[in-house]
């Protein structure tokens, strides 16, 4: 027996930093008791921290989510903001617009070994994201960056970037705040 799978309601900001002057006051008096925090990550703290801790505030009432949990998981790539896996992984498991996301693999054993997310939709329908494969992640420089995981952890890897491409293809307004 499948069970329905109903939107929760997201809860509703009423404190959008940038959305009036007594508003950015206080995400900045907020701001630096985050900033002078140790388990923030580091390019949150100091000074040099603030407006980092400005820019979570932001995130975080835009997608209802603690200002932690958005710093602890929000990093920067060539200048725009991105997600762990495992955030995507989370909010596309509890958003109520699909089953849980399970994957699919072919080929384990071999060079061509590649994964792909999916999940169904309210209408039962299920939803398949992009293949990803160990062949993809040698050609996009993932592989061989150092410290790659994708060395020791492939089957890890493989699925969280199937999942953030299924998020990114059938629920992107999950991770910019749009409710």
């Amino acid at each position: 027996m499948e069970k329905e799978l109903t939107v929760q309601e997201q809860p509703t900001s009423n404190m959008l930093v940038f959305g009036s002057q007594n508003n950015f006051e206080q995400a900045m008096r907020m701001a630096k008791c985050l900033s002078s925090s140790s388990i923030v990550p580091e390019i949150y703290r100091g000074e040099t921290g603030l407006p980092n801790c400005i820019i979570a505030l932001e995130m975080s009432n835009r997608i209802g989510a603690s200002p932690l949990l958005v710093m602890q998981n929000l990093y920067m790539v060539h200048g725009n903001p991105g997600w762990s896996s495992k955030f995507l992984i989370a909010t596309l498991n509890t958003c109520g617009k699909f089953t849980p996301l399970r994957y699919e693999h072919e080929n384990r054993e071999t060079d061509k070994w590649r994964c792909r997310a999916f999940a169904k939709d309210k209408t039962g329908e299920t939803l398949y994201g992009a293949w990803v494969s160990l062949d993809m992640a040698k050609k996009e420089g993932w592989f061989g960056k150092n410290g790659s995981k994708w060395q020791t952890m492939p089957e890890l890897m493989l699925q969280y970037r199937s999942a953030a491409f299924f998020q990114r293809t059938y629920a992107p307004e999950i991770s910019m705040g749009m409710h």
